[in-house]
Protein backbone atom coordinates (compact mmCIF):
# COMPACT_ATOMS: atom_id res chain seq x y z
CA UNK A 1 0.00 0.00 0.00
CA UNK A 2 1.32 3.43 -0.88
CA UNK A 3 1.76 5.99 1.85
CA UNK A 4 -0.36 9.10 2.12
CA UNK A 5 2.39 11.64 1.43
CA UNK A 6 2.56 15.30 2.32
CA UNK A 7 2.23 16.12 -1.39
CA UNK A 8 -0.98 14.11 -1.64
CA UNK A 9 -2.34 15.93 1.41
CA UNK A 10 -1.61 19.25 -0.26
CA UNK A 11 -3.32 18.13 -3.48
CA UNK A 12 -6.41 17.02 -1.55
CA UNK A 13 -6.52 20.25 0.42
CA UNK A 14 -6.18 22.38 -2.71
CA UNK A 15 -9.04 20.49 -4.32
CA UNK A 16 -11.23 20.95 -1.26
CA UNK A 17 -10.45 24.52 -0.21
CA UNK A 18 -12.58 25.85 -3.04
CA UNK A 19 -15.50 23.81 -1.72
CA UNK A 20 -15.03 24.68 1.94
CA UNK A 21 -16.77 28.02 1.58
CA UNK A 22 -19.41 26.73 -0.81
CA UNK A 23 -22.03 26.14 1.90
CA UNK A 24 -21.81 29.73 3.09
CA UNK A 25 -21.68 31.10 -0.44
CA UNK A 26 -24.64 28.95 -1.44
CA UNK A 27 -26.92 30.77 0.94
CA UNK A 28 -25.99 34.17 -0.53
CA UNK A 29 -26.73 35.53 -4.00
CA UNK A 30 -29.01 32.64 -4.96
CA UNK A 31 -31.48 33.23 -7.76
CA UNK A 32 -34.58 31.34 -8.86
CA UNK A 33 -35.22 29.67 -12.20
CA UNK A 34 -37.24 31.78 -14.60
CA UNK A 35 -39.90 29.11 -14.98
CA UNK A 36 -41.05 29.46 -11.37
CA UNK A 37 -40.04 25.88 -10.56
CA UNK A 38 -38.41 26.90 -7.28
CA UNK A 39 -34.97 25.72 -8.39
CA UNK A 40 -32.16 27.71 -6.75
CA UNK A 41 -28.96 28.67 -8.55
CA UNK A 42 -26.73 31.49 -9.75
CA UNK A 43 -26.98 33.88 -12.70
CA UNK A 44 -23.69 35.73 -12.11
CA UNK A 45 -21.35 32.81 -12.83
CA UNK A 46 -19.25 32.16 -15.96
CA UNK A 47 -20.56 30.21 -18.94
CA UNK A 48 -19.49 26.59 -19.29
CA UNK A 49 -17.50 26.42 -22.56
CA UNK A 50 -18.94 23.09 -23.74
CA UNK A 51 -22.64 23.97 -23.40
CA UNK A 52 -25.05 26.92 -23.32
CA UNK A 53 -25.42 27.05 -19.53
CA UNK A 54 -23.78 29.02 -16.76
CA UNK A 55 -22.04 27.28 -13.86
CA UNK A 56 -24.81 26.33 -11.37
CA UNK A 57 -27.48 27.73 -13.72
CA UNK A 58 -30.99 27.41 -12.22
CA UNK A 59 -32.51 27.57 -15.73
CA UNK A 60 -30.66 24.46 -16.88
CA UNK A 61 -33.19 21.65 -17.46
CA UNK A 62 -33.64 19.43 -14.44
CA UNK A 63 -33.29 15.69 -15.03
CA UNK A 64 -36.61 13.87 -14.93
CA UNK A 65 -37.37 11.83 -11.85
CA UNK A 66 -37.13 8.04 -12.10
CA UNK A 67 -38.22 5.72 -9.28
CA UNK A 68 -35.27 3.34 -8.75
CA UNK A 69 -37.32 0.91 -6.66
CA UNK A 70 -36.82 -0.06 -3.05
CA UNK A 71 -33.42 -0.33 -1.46
CA UNK A 72 -32.09 -3.82 -0.93
CA UNK A 73 -29.46 -5.34 1.38
CA UNK A 74 -25.80 -4.35 1.00
CA UNK A 75 -24.36 -5.38 -2.35
CA UNK A 76 -21.96 -8.36 -2.41
CA UNK A 77 -18.25 -7.62 -2.51
CA UNK A 78 -16.21 -9.05 -5.44
CA UNK A 79 -13.34 -11.33 -4.48
CA UNK A 80 -10.71 -9.02 -5.97
CA UNK A 81 -12.05 -5.82 -4.39
CA UNK A 82 -10.18 -3.67 -1.88
CA UNK A 83 -12.63 -3.19 0.99
CA UNK A 84 -12.36 0.39 2.22
CA UNK A 85 -15.06 0.11 4.89
CA UNK A 86 -16.77 -3.05 6.12
CA UNK A 87 -18.71 -1.58 9.05
CA UNK A 88 -15.82 -1.62 11.53
CA UNK A 89 -12.34 -1.19 10.08
CA UNK A 90 -11.13 2.30 9.11
CA UNK A 91 -7.46 1.38 8.72
CA UNK A 92 -7.57 2.21 4.99
CA UNK A 93 -8.32 5.86 5.86
CA UNK A 94 -6.02 8.59 7.12
CA UNK A 95 -7.91 9.45 10.31
CA UNK A 96 -11.52 9.62 11.47
CA UNK A 97 -11.20 13.23 12.66
CA UNK A 98 -14.72 14.42 13.39
CA UNK A 99 -16.22 11.46 11.52
CA UNK A 100 -17.39 8.50 13.60
CA UNK A 101 -18.58 4.91 13.42
CA UNK A 102 -22.13 4.25 14.55
CA UNK A 103 -24.08 0.99 14.17
CA UNK A 104 -21.77 -0.27 11.43
CA UNK A 105 -21.83 2.98 9.46
CA UNK A 106 -19.41 5.79 8.83
CA UNK A 107 -21.08 9.05 9.84
CA UNK A 108 -19.82 12.23 8.19
CA UNK A 109 -18.54 15.21 10.12
CA UNK A 110 -17.45 18.64 8.91
CA UNK A 111 -14.01 17.67 7.59
CA UNK A 112 -12.98 15.85 4.44
CA UNK A 113 -12.14 12.18 4.87
CA UNK A 114 -9.54 10.50 2.63
CA UNK A 115 -7.95 7.11 1.96
CA UNK A 116 -4.30 6.38 2.64
CA UNK A 117 -3.90 4.68 -0.72
CA UNK A 118 -4.03 6.46 -4.06
CA UNK A 119 -6.35 5.30 -6.85
CA UNK A 120 -6.65 6.11 -10.54
CA UNK A 121 -8.69 3.97 -12.93
CA UNK A 122 -11.19 2.12 -10.79
CA UNK A 123 -14.60 0.62 -10.15
CA UNK A 124 -16.02 2.08 -6.94
CA UNK A 125 -19.08 0.99 -4.96
CA UNK A 126 -20.53 2.79 -1.96
CA UNK A 127 -23.84 3.01 -0.15
CA UNK A 128 -25.08 6.15 1.60
CA UNK A 129 -28.10 7.50 3.45
CA UNK A 130 -29.18 11.07 4.13
CA UNK A 131 -30.68 11.75 7.58
CA UNK A 132 -34.47 11.68 7.57
CA UNK A 133 -34.83 14.63 9.93
CA UNK A 134 -31.89 16.88 9.21
CA UNK A 135 -31.74 19.91 11.48
CA UNK A 136 -29.81 22.46 9.48
CA UNK A 137 -29.92 24.73 6.45
CA UNK A 138 -31.59 23.32 3.34
CA UNK A 139 -28.41 23.62 1.26
CA UNK A 140 -26.69 21.07 3.53
CA UNK A 141 -29.54 18.58 3.38
CA UNK A 142 -28.00 15.24 2.51
CA UNK A 143 -24.93 17.16 1.37
CA UNK A 144 -21.66 15.31 0.82
CA UNK A 145 -19.71 14.11 -2.19
CA UNK A 146 -17.45 11.43 -3.60
CA UNK A 147 -14.17 13.12 -4.54
CA UNK A 148 -12.46 10.90 -7.10
CA UNK A 149 -8.72 11.41 -6.67
CA UNK A 150 -9.75 14.08 -4.16
CA UNK A 151 -10.41 16.35 -7.16
CA UNK A 152 -13.52 15.36 -9.11
CA UNK A 153 -16.79 15.34 -7.18
CA UNK A 154 -19.79 13.14 -7.80
CA UNK A 155 -22.37 14.99 -5.72
CA UNK A 156 -24.37 13.53 -2.86
CA UNK A 157 -27.45 15.58 -1.99
CA UNK A 158 -31.10 15.23 -0.98
CA UNK A 159 -32.46 15.73 -4.48
CA UNK A 160 -35.62 13.88 -3.51
CA UNK A 161 -36.78 17.03 -1.72
CA UNK A 162 -34.57 20.00 -2.53
CA UNK A 163 -34.39 21.79 -5.87
CA UNK A 164 -30.80 22.86 -6.22
CA UNK A 165 -29.18 23.87 -9.53
CA UNK A 166 -29.03 20.78 -11.79
CA UNK A 167 -25.22 20.57 -11.85
CA UNK A 168 -25.36 20.31 -8.04
CA UNK A 169 -28.05 17.64 -7.86
CA UNK A 170 -27.39 14.18 -6.46
CA UNK A 171 -25.13 12.18 -8.82
CA UNK A 172 -24.12 15.29 -10.79
CA UNK A 173 -20.51 15.83 -11.78
CA UNK A 174 -20.54 18.86 -9.53
CA UNK A 175 -20.46 22.20 -11.33
CA UNK A 176 -20.28 20.47 -14.71
CA UNK A 177 -22.87 17.90 -15.77
CA UNK A 178 -26.26 16.95 -14.24
CA UNK A 179 -27.26 13.29 -14.08
CA UNK A 180 -29.29 11.93 -16.99
CA UNK A 181 -32.17 11.27 -14.58
CA UNK A 182 -32.93 11.89 -10.91
CA UNK A 183 -32.92 8.46 -9.25
CA UNK A 184 -32.75 9.77 -5.66
CA UNK A 185 -34.55 7.90 -2.89
CA UNK A 186 -36.07 9.72 0.11
CA UNK A 187 -33.81 10.61 3.04
CA UNK A 188 -33.68 7.80 5.57
CA UNK A 189 -33.39 5.15 2.81
CA UNK A 190 -30.16 3.55 1.62
CA UNK A 191 -28.83 4.54 -1.80
CA UNK A 192 -25.86 3.40 -3.88
CA UNK A 193 -23.33 4.64 -6.38
CA UNK A 194 -21.47 2.36 -8.76
CA UNK A 195 -18.76 4.39 -10.45
CA UNK A 196 -16.42 3.44 -13.28
CA UNK A 197 -13.67 6.05 -13.43
CA UNK A 198 -10.87 6.52 -15.94
CA UNK A 199 -8.28 9.07 -14.84
CA UNK A 200 -6.92 11.79 -17.09
CA UNK A 201 -3.67 11.16 -18.96
CA UNK A 202 -0.88 13.69 -19.34
CA UNK A 203 2.28 13.98 -21.39
CA UNK A 204 4.33 16.26 -19.17
CA UNK A 205 2.11 19.32 -18.70
CA UNK A 206 -0.06 18.51 -21.73
CA UNK A 207 -3.50 16.93 -21.22
CA UNK A 208 -3.65 13.93 -23.55
CA UNK A 209 -7.08 12.65 -22.55
CA UNK A 210 -9.54 13.96 -19.93
CA UNK A 211 -10.95 11.89 -17.10
CA UNK A 212 -14.21 10.06 -17.86
CA UNK A 213 -16.85 8.52 -15.65
CA UNK A 214 -19.81 6.16 -15.84
CA UNK A 215 -22.17 6.26 -12.85
CA UNK A 216 -25.14 4.16 -11.77
CA UNK A 217 -27.25 5.72 -9.01
CA UNK A 218 -29.41 3.14 -7.26
CA UNK A 219 -28.81 0.86 -10.24
CA UNK A 220 -29.97 3.48 -12.77
CA UNK A 221 -27.50 4.78 -15.37
CA UNK A 222 -26.98 8.53 -14.82
CA UNK A 223 -23.63 9.12 -16.64
CA UNK A 224 -22.24 7.10 -19.55
CA UNK A 225 -18.54 7.60 -20.29
CA UNK A 226 -19.05 11.28 -19.48
CA UNK A 227 -16.11 13.64 -19.84
CA UNK A 228 -14.89 15.37 -16.68
CA UNK A 229 -13.80 18.84 -17.78
CA UNK A 230 -11.52 19.58 -14.83
CA UNK A 231 -11.22 19.71 -11.08
CA UNK A 232 -14.30 20.48 -9.03
CA UNK A 233 -14.88 24.02 -7.87
CA UNK A 234 -17.73 26.29 -6.79
CA UNK A 235 -18.92 29.06 -9.14
CA UNK A 236 -15.93 28.59 -11.47
CA UNK A 237 -15.22 26.94 -14.82
CA UNK A 238 -13.34 23.67 -14.15
CA UNK A 239 -9.84 23.09 -15.44
CA UNK A 240 -7.01 20.60 -14.96
CA UNK A 241 -4.41 22.05 -12.61
CA UNK A 242 -2.88 18.92 -11.06
CA UNK A 243 -1.02 16.85 -13.66
CA UNK A 244 -1.62 13.53 -11.93
CA UNK A 245 -3.44 10.28 -12.75
CA UNK A 246 -3.64 8.81 -9.23
CA UNK A 247 -4.50 10.27 -5.81
CA UNK A 248 -6.48 9.36 -2.68
CA UNK A 249 -10.24 8.95 -2.76
CA UNK A 250 -12.09 11.31 -0.43
CA UNK A 251 -15.53 12.21 0.88
CA UNK A 252 -16.78 15.70 1.65
CA UNK A 253 -17.76 17.08 5.01
CA UNK A 254 -20.52 19.67 5.03
CA UNK A 255 -22.07 19.47 8.47
CA UNK A 256 -24.66 16.86 7.49
CA UNK A 257 -24.43 13.44 9.22
CA UNK A 258 -24.59 11.42 6.00
CA UNK A 259 -24.12 7.70 6.67
CA UNK A 260 -21.94 5.39 4.56
CA UNK A 261 -21.54 1.62 4.40
CA UNK A 262 -20.13 -1.12 2.14
CA UNK A 263 -17.38 0.87 0.41
CA UNK A 264 -15.10 -1.05 -1.91
CA UNK A 265 -12.94 -0.43 -4.95
CA UNK A 266 -11.49 -2.52 -7.78
CA UNK A 267 -8.41 -1.13 -9.47
CA UNK A 268 -8.65 -1.33 -13.25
Amino acid sequence: MSTYTAIQKIILCLGCLQLAAAGTALAADLDHAKDGSGVYGYKDTPKLPWCQWLVHDPDRPNPKRVDPGKAGPPAPVPADAIVLFDGRDTSKWVALGDWKIDDGCLVAGDSHFATKESFGDMQLHLEFMAPANFQGPWYNRGNNGVLLMGLFEIQIFDSFNEKIYPDGACAAIYGQTPPLVNATRPPGEWQSFDIIFKAARFDGDKLVSPARVTVLHNGVLVHLNEEIHGETGHRIVPEYKQRISKAPLAFGGHGCPERFRNIWVREL
